[in-house]
């Protein structure tokens, strides 16, 4: 299936009738309007949080939120790039958001932090069927982790990293420049897609969603 790369656009092909390929634009090149915007501090606007600007959106990392798409999404491969503002800090990527709440939606994220790009968190009461509790643990964690396969392979701070997230069925594949980090499977086979604010500023820009 072609895929369309612009920059800062999520480009969503929805069904394709013999030929033809239709594709819907769901995030506007010179705006954030497709998104919605939570934050733990209420009183911030998410104006001073969220911005793009050339093809590049722009995260503050204060306060604690993120942004999603208006729309759910299933059977993807959702390709982006980031890189850190200045120095390396925490971040992630959340897909199959089932729903908004503060300050982490219920979903999964795959972890941007220094060190642990690749990683899977499991948001707000989310599952994943291969997470088990850590050995001699009685109760499960605030953020259960499912830890990536191999070394880390993010570039070094100022580089542009490729993140290529697949989901069909709700089995989850997670590509860090290339090399697959992590796999795993959920019950919930649709949802939100979102960019996290945390810790300090991140940069993100050619995201692409093809649909599968």
């Amino acid at each position: 299936m072609q895929k369309t790369i612009l920059p800062a656009l999520i480009v969503l092909t929805i069904f394709t009738f013999g030929c033809k390929k239709q594709q819907t634009e769901i995030l506007n090149g010179n705006d954030l309007s497709n998104w919605h915007f939570v934050l733990d501090n209420d009183t911030v606007p998410a104006e001073q949080v969220f911005a793009v600007q050339e093809g590049i959106i722009t995260i503050k990392g204060e306060p604690l939120g993120y942004m999603y798409t208006s729309e759910k999404y299933s059977n993807f491969v959702l390709d982006l790039e980031y890189r850190w503002g200045g120095e390396a800090s925490n971040s992630g990527v959340f897909f199959l958001i089932e729903e908004a709440s503060k300050p982490f939606p219920r979903g999964i994220e795959c972890q941007l932090k220094a060190d642990k790009a690749g990683d899977l968190v499991l948001l707000s009461g989310a599952e994943l069927k291969e997470y088990q509790l850590p050995e001699g643990a009685t109760e499960r964690p605030k953020f259960p982790v499912i830890e990536k396969k191999e070394s880390s392979s993010e570039k070094a701070v100022g580089e542009w990293n490729k993140v290529k997230i697949k989901v069909k069925e709700g089995v989850a594949e997670i590509f860090i420049n290339g090399v697959l980090q992590n796999s795993a499977t959920s019950e919930v086979k649709e949802g939100h897609i979102g960019l996290q604010s945390e810790g300090k500023e991140i940069h993100f820009r050619n995201l692409v969603l093809e649909k599968l």
